[in-house]
């Protein structure tokens, strides 16, 4: 399967330097480049592609109000959003994560690294190193409350659906959630994405984020 990716940066020697690794792969293919996030926006809804590499900081609409763009999208349900960040502790990612980034990569990623993760989310997977997403939303969860009608809106999950959610949130995966509850991991996906569903979460990513908003999990939880 060949992966299509759009490059967003307003920096164009790292959409450059991107580009030139990504080419260098067979499976791998840039099929258009962004210098801000209405471009990318526009870039994304023109070529569909499977993949978006999204620098947060850039002039006009930032990264983080194209991810949501994106994100709100219907016709774009398909397409993953990698956001590109300096620092891995940052409440930009935070937000991007809120706002349906399926993940983020450091800027400095390793080549083999960076390919990994591109090929996993368009693979269908969401929530990259689980440990470091987790510490992200943890470390801002903890400047706010969580939603006052947090458990109205987990209301429509059933306990089990609860109890996988915050595992997801603890950065467990499928194999790791079933051997913990005693179910199969297919068993295990299953439960996770009918919460997906039922909370509109557009993946993993945002599951994690919903569980601390909503206090199903809480800072220092283990």
């Amino acid at each position: 399967m060949t992966v299509r990716i759009v490059l967003a940066d307003d920096q164009t020697v790292v959409r450059a330097g991107f580009r030139a690794l990504l080419d260098l792969t067979d499976d791998l293919v840039v099929v258009a480049e962004a210098a801000d996030g209405k471009q990318a926006v526009e870039a994304v809804r023109l070529t569909r592609p499977d993949v978006v590499l999204m620098d947060i900081r850039m002039p006009g609409v930032d990264g983080i109000e194209a991810t949501r763009r994106i994100a709100a999208d219907p016709d774009l349900d398909a397409v993953r959003v990698l956001v590109l960040t300096t620092y891995q502790v940052d409440a930009y990612v935070f937000e991007a994560l809120r706002h349906g980034a399926a993940g983020f990569l450091l800027k400095d990623v390793e080549p083999d690294e960076l390919r990994a993760a591109i090929r996993a989310v368009a693979d269908g997977g969401s929530l990259l190193a689980p440990a470091v997403t987790r510490a992200v939303v943890e470390e801002f969860a903890r400047l706010k409350a969580p939603e006052a009608a947090g458990r109205e809106r987990l209301a429509v999950l059933t306990a089990r659906e609860r109890e996988v959610m915050a595992l997801v949130a603890g950065g467990l995966g499928n194999e790791e959630i079933g051997a913990a509850l005693l179910m199969s991991p297919l068993t295990a996906k299953t439960h996770v994405s009918r919460a997906m569903t039922k909370l509109g979460a557009r993946d993993r990513a945002q599951l994690v984020v919903l569980a601390y908003e909503t206090g199903l999990v809480r800072p220092g939880e283990r």
